[in-house]
């Protein structure tokens, strides 16, 4: 039984042979180029940094430092280890959405407009130069292939630092609730969510584009499992009878996919895999998210925590494995790229942005609504840009999936209607 399972394990890591008999381009150069070992190194440098902050964070609380420590580094061991309890004359609240008598029909319309477009704008040239940057080559000319960029990590870095950036100024301009998180609390979700963007970019050098698009939107699924597990939320029957729709539709998809052009990656097992990583690791970041709001704090908030730590992995495992350097130079031989990865950075920070506005001036239904519509054009234009071919069979298992979300967001509309407690919406940060 070992021998068997292990045999599944390696035939997973290894680059298997597509849909349709398809070898997928550009293959791994060694064996430590392969997705597995890879994801193992990456893991076993962000414990560098976990294991010894769990011990540093358990031997402070052991020693009663919040009671006996001082000196210069007691401010800093407290907001990373303890945190700050917010006082009543501190604390800052969260501005609800609110529609003031003055505004008028149009202007809410216009406001609408513009976040609908910054929301379809940023993340389907997102997802445009994520497929870009992962499945084909730069510096290709007609004597030479050219080469493709394969350190996903280097890729999540750059999209981490950017959005750290843009979170800082955030805090900085705009007044924000009195911080009373415990620091070190964040870096569980930028574990998850490092992992996840890892996963998510990886997975595309096996699985097409509209296959991982399903595959978000299938999420509902573990994210209901972990609300039980972590939060022990209870759910409504629809909420089940939705989920099922959206199994149904993603098996109509992947079940009648055709073979995908030789330009594209087909799915294989590994790719399978790594969604199923993907999905885990990003159900765990929301619930993770949503307890840690229990500390007052604001959107922008979170969103520079994760970020601070997601960065401080990123980089140190980079440079443990010496390939910050290597991504580095990369830039430096394919200016192409460099501009790609810039602009999926910016695409990702503005997307953040653009989430926190629509939510607070038209609320979670009117964005959940507008980023199902954003999934659906996603697949349309990579199937125009990058030529997928969808079986009609594929088609409607799109359309179940995508009419069992909007059913979701109809049914929760409903319930607040009703005055009963609708179930929490997924937390909004960090979805890239």
């Amino acid at each position: 039984m070992d021998a068997r399972w292990w045999a599944v394990v390696v035939m997973a890591a290894l680059p298997a042979v597509g849909a349709g008999g398809e070898t997928p381009v550009a293959p791994p150069e060694s064996w430590t180029q392969l997705w597995f070992f890879r994801f193992l190194v990456n893991a076993a440098g962000y414990a560098s940094f976990m294991v010894p902050g769990y011990f540093l964070v358990q031997y402070f609380r052991r020693k009663n430092y919040l009671e006996t420590g001082r000196g210069l580094c007691f401010p800093l061991v407290k907001a990373c280890v303890f945190g700050n309890e917010p006082k009543a004359s501190e604390e800052v609240p969260l501005a609800p959405r609110t529609e003031t008598s003055e505004t008028t029909p149009l202007w809410q319309a216009l406001k609408l407009l513009f976040c609908a477009v910054g929301l379809q704008v940023s993340y389907l040239t997102w997802g445009v130069l994520q497929e870009r940057v992962m499945t084909r080559s730069y510096g290709a000319t007609a004597v030479s292939p050219g080469e493709r960029f394969t350190d996903s990590q280097f890729l999540v870095l750059m999209n981490r630092v950017l959005a750290l950036i843009v979170a800082g100024f955030s805090c900085i301009l705009c007044k924000q609730p009195r911080h009373g998180a415990p620091m070190y609390r964040y870096s569980f979700a930028s574990l998850s969510n490092v992992l996840s963007s890892w996963c998510q970019y990886e997975a595309l050098k096996f699985v097409s584009f509209p296959t991982q698009v399903l595959a978000k939107a299938s999420k509902v699924i573990p994210v209901m499992l972990m609300g039980k597990l972590v939060s022990r939320r209870s759910y409504e029957h629809w909420e089940y009878l939705t989920a099922g729709l959206i199994s149904i539709g993603v098996s109509m998809f992947l079940l009648s996919s055709g073979p995908e052009p030789r330009s594209s990656p087909a799915t294989t097992l590994s790719g399978l895999i790594l969604l199923a990583g993907y999905i885990a690791f990003d159900s765990f970041t929301s619930n993770w998210q949503d307890a840690l709001f229990a500390y007052k704090m604001s959107s922008v908030q979170m969103m520079f925590g994760v970020n601070f730590f997601s960065c401080l992995f990123t980089v140190g495992s980079l440079l443990e494995q010496g390939a910050l350097l290597e991504g580095t130079r990369f830039m430096g031989r394919h200016s192409e790229f460099a501009a790609h990865a810039l602009l999926l950075s910016v695409c990702s920070a503005c997307g953040q942005l653009f989430i926190f506005y629509t939510i607070g001036q038209f609320g979670a239904a009117v964005f959940t609504i507008i980023m199902t519509l954003r999934q659906a054009f996603a697949i349309l234009l990579s199937c125009l840009l990058y030529g997928h071919t969808v079986t009609v069979v594929g088609g409607m298992g799109v359309a179940v999936v995508f009419a069992a979300l909007l059913l979701r967001v109809y049914a929760r509309g409903r319930l607040k209607q009703r005055g009963k407690k609708a179930v929490p919406v997924e937390s909004p940060v960090q979805k890239v």
